[in-house]
């Protein structure tokens, strides 16, 4: 039977093939999954599953261009993916924090994507705190891509 880290890294492997890219804005628009951005409060994006078609909410606070951006479009994707019926929700600065499975399995399908071999090898060498610096994402999802 196959683990969920293997499953993370197969679907990973296949979105990055078909796509061309590790863009998680990207891959949701080759699967078909829609991305909106709406007022969100205290919410950085959430998943949800409306008459069948697959939709990814991202908080209109949230600019773009930005590296949290892509981190919630990732993380909501991994839903999207791994959990279609599930509607999840990413609170800001607490999901990469919880413990629960989906959000964990999400959380680590976000870092896997994010987080190529090639850039840990780029990054060889620095911190944690260096590698976040440059990059603009959160140490946490440092963190779990290194634990995998």
């Amino acid at each position: 039977m196959e683990t969920i880290d293997h499953k993370i890294c197969r679907l990973v492997r296949y979105y990055v093939r078909m796509v061309g890219s590790r863009d998680p804005v990207a891959i949701a628009k080759f699967a078909g999954i829609g991305i909106a951005t709406m007022p969100l409060s205290n919410v950085a994006g959430y998943y949800t599953l409306v008459q069948r078609k697959r939709w990814i909410c991202i908080n209109e606070d949230i600019p773009s261009d930005s590296p949290l951006f892509k981190v919630v479009v990732a993380h909501e994707l991994g839903h999207a993916i791994l959990h279609r019926k599930e509607n999840c929700a990413f609170i800001k600065k607490h999901t990469l924090l919880l413990t629960s499975g989906i959000e964990q399995e999400a959380n680590q399908f976000a870092a896997e994507l994010l987080i190529s071999d090639d850039m840990l090898q780029d990054y060889f060498g620095c911190t944690n705190d260096q590698f976040c610096a440059c990059t603009g994402y959160p140490k946490e999802l440092i963190d779990i891509r290194l634990k995998y």
